[in-house]
């Protein structure tokens, strides 16, 4: 047994990409992607990808080299999850809300050699490209993705010097140039780079993950198995495909010759119309999702039942039980950019749909076990790195081991060994395990207040907050305190009819029906709060406000 190896025909590289050859091989004729009034086969977005990935090699992209996309969720957009890995390039997918700064940091640290944007983020990136301009002689070219007439043909022309940077060409001219039979290009290995996602948002601190085919092979195959999508499905992109590459599910939608409904952009309405003209099946998005739509629905109806995933950050839920009266079937789970999607799962029990609704919203709002694809997954003493009690309470970094775990942050060997070390990913959020062996998150490692000798969840605190009929959007931070340390401070946005209605007062007095003393909010403060594109709450700028907003003076009385 021992002399047996592994040899040629049973060690090809695993990769994504060969789920939309058999796409095309088996389910040609079905519908691969809708948008609008466009609408292609699994044959012609094969076909697509591979006179893309042609246009790019004959422009000089191979190897390493990082192709940049900015774009929303279109056909193009899916497109180039295959298109240009199928060049050999590493597909950098960057989010589609950032400044013009922060791309041209992103642009610079990738060493991007070409820039693919959409015609609505024109100006942004034009801004981008001339920091980068400044900056290096070798600044990225542009490739323009239209829409019917969005950009007029002058666009297109050469620019004088000084002015905003050149388009070469237009994505659709590149689609049209290319050769449908090209040869796409094999990974040298399965662990050889595939795409570069940087992560935006939550910090202030972007990094850039790199993941390679054989880990987002895992992870596409993974999250179908673990959601249990099964047949040809029909998928709503309610998630931005730039978040962590749609939680790898461009690549699993074409394992299972699904269909892909593109949403430029969405709201209520738009989301209950495209579930009743396609059909829709399935759809993703983080809980400021499924609280936009449980708001705004009012009393709509799905017409047929509609599979969610939601991820991101913890689900109130008061938010999960208001989204499944309309509807609509919710499943909970975690994941990173660092995961490359989801891989842990609040997998449900049978027995739990004898409970009432209120109990069995408590437990979907939990993460879960670990899915199928993760080898490893505990809660463990930062200082010990021995496992915490089983007892729901105990708090202790989640850590995972698998094989979609990233290959590392691309040049910072620093926070790569600060994050994967002791065998472990270790990913900065603060859980509990169950006695079931179910995991909850109670915070990030950084949103952890600390209150008078006291560790006060700020996810604990929002969950109370979502149950507020007048609350719209909670976030719970620190703010300093001479004699406490740290107490919570909340940031709240109200639903319309109840704006200038609720006070701080009232907040404060709901709290603490509900809570413990020491974790009701000290401060309360209304106002939008700064979301990312995927809607995760932007904490580290409330917590700057909270900062500068300095120590209250507090009297005794009100400290005990």
């Amino acid at each position: 047994m021992d002399q047996l190896k592994p040899s040629l025909p049973n060690s090809p590289p695993l990769t994504p990409l060969t789920f939309l050859e058999r796409a095309a091989l088996v389910y040609g004729e079905c519908t691969s992607i809708v948008y609008n009034g466009t609408s292609f086969t699994w044959s012609q977005t094969l076909e697509r990808c591979l006179r893309l990935a042609s246009s790019l090699s004959s422009l000089g992209i191979g190897r390493g080299d990082v192709v940049s996309v900015i774009s929303p969720n279109i056909p193009a957009m899916y497109e180039m999850h295959f298109a240009v890995p199928m060049s050999g390039a590493i597909f950098n997918s960057i989010n589609a809300r950032l400044d013009a700064r922060t791309i041209s940091v992103i642009l610079l640290h990738s060493e991007s050699k070409l820039v693919i944007v959409d015609y609505q983020f024109l100006p942004v990136v034009n801004e981008a490209l001339a920091l980068v301009s400044a900056k290096t002689k070798s600044a990225p070219k542009m490739v323009l993705i239209k829409e019917d007439d969005s950009e007029d043909d002058d666009d297109l022309r050469p620019r004088a010097s000084g002015s905003r940077p050149e388009i070469m060409a237009t994505y659709e001219d590149l689609v049209k140039k290319g050769d449908p039979k090209f040869k796409w290009v094999w990974p040298l290995s399965e662990w050889t780079p595939m795409v570069l996602n940087y992560t935006s948002g939550t910090t202030s601190d972007p990094k850039g993950v790199v993941h390679c085919h054989r880990g987002l092979f895992i992870m596409s195959l993974n999250s179908l198995i673990d959601w249990g999508v099964t047949g040809q499905p029909v998928y709503l992109w309610t998630l931005p495909m730039f978040h962590a590459n749609g939680w790898s599910f461009p690549w699993g939608m074409a394992a299972l010759g699904g269909t892909n409904v593109c949403l430029r952009r969405f709201d209520p309405g738009t989301i209950f119309s495209a579930i009743a003209e396609h059909k829709v099946t399935h759809m993703c998005g983080a809980p400021v999702v499924l609280n936009m739509i449980s708001n705004g629905a009012k009393s709509a109806q799905l017409p047929h039942p509609v599979q969610i995933l939601t991820a991101g950050a913890p689900p109130p839920a008061a938010v999960l039980f208001r989204t499944e009266a309309l509807g609509f079937s919710v499943s909970h789970g975690y994941g990173l950019t660092e995961t490359g999607g989801l891989v842990v799962s609040c997998a449900w029990k049978q027995k739990w749909n004898r409970l009432p609704a209120s109990d069995r919203a408590r437990l979907k709002a939990r993460q879960g076990v670990r899915a199928l694809g993760m080898v490893e997954m505990d809660v463990v003493d930062k200082d010990t790195l021995k496992s915490v009690p089983r007892d729901g309470t105990t708090l202790g970094e989640i850590v995972l081991r698998g094989g979609c775990i990233m290959l590392g942050y691309l040049k910072n060997p620093e926070a790569t060994a600060m994050s994967m070390r002791d065998g472990w990913f270790f990913t900065g959020d603060v859980g509990v395990m169950h006695p079931d062996g179910y995991l909850e998150i109670k915070d990030r490692s950084k949103d952890i207040i600390i209150s008078g000798g006291e560790n006060v969840s700020s996810v604990e605190v929002e969950s109370i907050l979502y149950t507020h009929p007048a609350i719209n959007e909670a976030a719970i931070v620190a703010r300093p305190d001479e004699y406490w340390g740290e107490t919570p401070c909340a940031f709240l946005s109200l639903k319309p009819e109840h704006e200038g209605q609720i006070t701080e007062a009232d907040i404060i007095s709901f709290c603490r029906q509900k809570l413990p003393h020491y974790m009701v909010p000290k401060t309360v403060l209304f106002e939008e709060l700064p979301k990312t594109s995927t809607g995760k709450i932007q904490k580290f700028i409330l917590r700057r406000k909270a900062k500068a907003l300095g120590s209250p003076r507090v009297s005794i009385a009100s400290r005990i």
